[in-house]
C-alpha cells in the first residue's frame, strides 16, 4: 500500500503518493507530477515521512506551477459525444470520426482517408464508444506486439518477448508486475509511434530493474537518449488521448 502525504502551500493543498525504492540512495528522492495531476515521490526504503515531507515542501512552487498548467489545459476539455465531427487520434495522426446511421446492418468501424468511420444500426452514443473501444483494442495489440518484438531484440536482458495485457486505465500507460507481465493501456495507440515505443522501452527496462533507480534511467538513456522530450510530447497530449481524462484526479 503506497504511503500519502499533504501540505498546504499557499491557498493550495497539495496531495503526494510515495513510493519505495530498495536500491535509491539514502536522503535522495525524485518527485514526478503526472499527466492527471498526481503528485508521486520515489523515496529510498525507511525514508521517514517527515522527511519525503521536507523534500516535497522544497520543490512547493515547481509543483504548484505544474499542477495549475494541468489545470489551465483540462480546463478546456470538452467532454466526449461520440458524435461526427469529433477529433480521434490514431499513431499520433488526427482523424475526424464519422458516424452512419445502418439500419438494419453489422455495426463496425474502417478507416477512410481523414476519418475513422463507424456504421452503428441506430445513433446511440454508448454505441458508437464500444465499436470504437473494441476497434483500438485490435490495432493496439497488433501494434504493441511489433513493437515490442523490435525493441526487445536490442536489450540484451531480454530473452523473448514479454506476455503482452491490455486493461483500459485512466491514467498510466502501462506497467510491469514483479513476475514481468507487461500491462498496457489500448488507448496509448492514439500516441505517436515514437511515444508507443517509449513506454514499451520503459516496461522492458522495468524487467532488469523493477524499480525508478539511476540504473534504471541510465538502462533507459542508453537506448533512447531522448525519452525525456518523447515523455514530455506524450504527457502534454494525454487529456486528449486519455477518454474521460477531464479533471486532475489527484490534485
Amino acid at each position: 500500500m503506497k504511503q500519502t502525504g499533504r501540505f498546504r502551500y499557499g491557498d493550495e493543498v497539495i496531495r503526494f503518493a510515495v513510493r519505495q525504492q530498495a536500491e535509491r540512495k539514502l536522503n535522495r528522492v525524485a518527485i514526478h507530477v503526472e499527466p492527471d495531476g498526481c503528485v508521486v515521490v520515489d523515496a529510498p526504503v525507511g525514508a521517514s515521512a517527515d522527511m519525503v515531507l521536507l523534500a516535497v515542501k522544497k520543490r512547493a512552487r515547481w509543483i504548484s506551477n505544474h499542477l495549475a498548467a494541468i489545470r489551465a489545459r483540462l480546463a478546456h476539455m470538452l467532454p466526449r459525444e461520440y458524435v461526427s465531427g469529433e477529433s480521434l487520434f490514431y499513431l499520433g495522426r488526427r482523424y475526424q470520426l464519422k458516424v452512419l446511421l445502418v439500419v438494419g446492418g453489422p455495426a463496425k468501424v474502417r478507416m477512410r482517408g481523414p476519418f475513422i468511420e463507424v456504421s452503428v444500426p441506430e445513433r446511440e452514443p454508448e454505441l458508437v464508444r464500444a465499436q470504437l473501444d473494441a476497434w483500438f483494442r485490435v490495432r493496439a495489440r497488433a501494434v504493441f506486439r511489433e513493437r515490442v518484438t523490435a525493441i526487445a531484440a536490442s536489450l540484451r536482458w531480454v530473452r523473448q518477448p514479454p506476455a503482452l495485457r491490455l486493461q483500459n486505465m485512466k491514467v498510466q500507460w502501462g506497467s510491469c508486475s514483479p513476475a514481468g507481465r507487461i500491462t498496457l493501456n489500448p488507448h496509448l495507440v492514439r500516441a505517436p509511434r515514437e511515444c508507443i515505443d517509449y513506454v514499451l522501452l520503459h516496461e522492458l527496462c522495468h524487467l532488469r530493474h523493477h524499480n525508478h533507480s539511476t540504473r534504471f534511467y541510465e538502462s533507459l538513456d542508453a537506448h533512447m537518449p531522448r525519452w525525456r522530450a518523447v515523455k514530455q510530447r506524450l504527457d502534454a497530449m494525454a487529456e486528449q488521448l486519455l477518454p474521460g481524462l477531464t479533471t486532475p484526479a489527484c490534485a
